[in-house]
C-alpha cells in the first residue's frame, strides 16, 4: 500500500496518508458507502454506479463535527445552486451515518452525506485515508458522467478549506461535456 508522508498536516502534526493520489483522466474507483436520508430512515447503500451518467462532486472531509468540515460542507450546500442540475454533490466522511443524518437535519443541509465508516477501502482507493486518525483527508473530486476524474484537489492543511472556485469550474466544465 502506498504511504504518503507529510502530504497532510494539522497545526504541527504531520500525517501519513494511505493510498495513491487520483489524477485527472483516471477512472474513479467504484465505492459502496452508507447513507441515511433522515435520522429515522433505514441505512441505505450508495454506489458510485447509482449516479452513472451524472457529474459527481465529492466533498471529502475529516468529520462533520469539526469546525472547518462544518463550514466547508455548508458552503458546498450553498454552492449547489451555482451548479447545473445534473451535478450531484456528496459529502463523504468516516462519521457514522446516524451522526451524518443528525448533523444534516440540524444544519438543514440538502445534499447527501455518505459514510465510509465500515471500511477503509474508499479512503485507500481515493488516496485520502489518514493513518493516524482513521479519518479522511480533506479533498474534492469532480467525476464526469463516465466516471473519470475531471478534477482532484488534496488539501494538505487540514485547517484550510478547498479551492471552491476551481472545483465549481471543473464541475461546470464536466457538465458541459468538457
Amino acid at each position: 500500500m502506498v504511504e504518503r508522508m507529510d502530504e497532510a498536516f494539522e497545526l504541527d502534526q504531520r500525517l501519513t496518508v494511505l493510498g495513491a493520489k487520483l489524477e485527472p483522466g483516471q477512472m474513479a474507483p467504484e465505492f459502496e458507502l452508507e447513507a441515511l436520508t433522515s435520522p429515522n430512515a433505514p441505512v441505505t447503500t450508495v454506489r458510485l454506479a447509482d449516479s452513472a451518467g451524472r457529474v459527481r462532486l465529492l466533498n471529502v472531509v475529516n468529520s462533520l463535527d469539526t469546525p472547518v468540515c462544518h463550514v466547508e460542507t455548508r458552503q458546498w450546500d450553498r454552492l449547489r445552486a451555482e451548479l447545473p442540475p445534473e451535478v450531484v454533490v456528496y459529502t463523504i466522511s468516516m462519521d457514522l451515518p446516524f451522526a451524518q443524518a443528525r448533523w444534516r437535519a440540524a444544519e438543514d443541509v440538502g445534499h447527501e452525506a455518505l459514510s465510509a465508516h465500515k471500511s477503509e477501502r474508499f479512503g485507500v482507493e481515493y488516496g485520502v485515508l489518514i493513518q493516524e486518525w482513521r479519518l479522511l483527508q480533506r479533498a474534492v473530486f469532480v467525476l464526469d458522467g463516465a466516471g473519470r476524474v475531471a478534477y482532484a484537489e488534496y488539501v494538505a492543511d487540514q485547517m484550510r478549506e478547498p479551492d471552491y472556485a476551481a472545483a465549481l469550474a471543473a464541475a461546470k466544465m464536466a457538465a458541459d461535456g468538457g
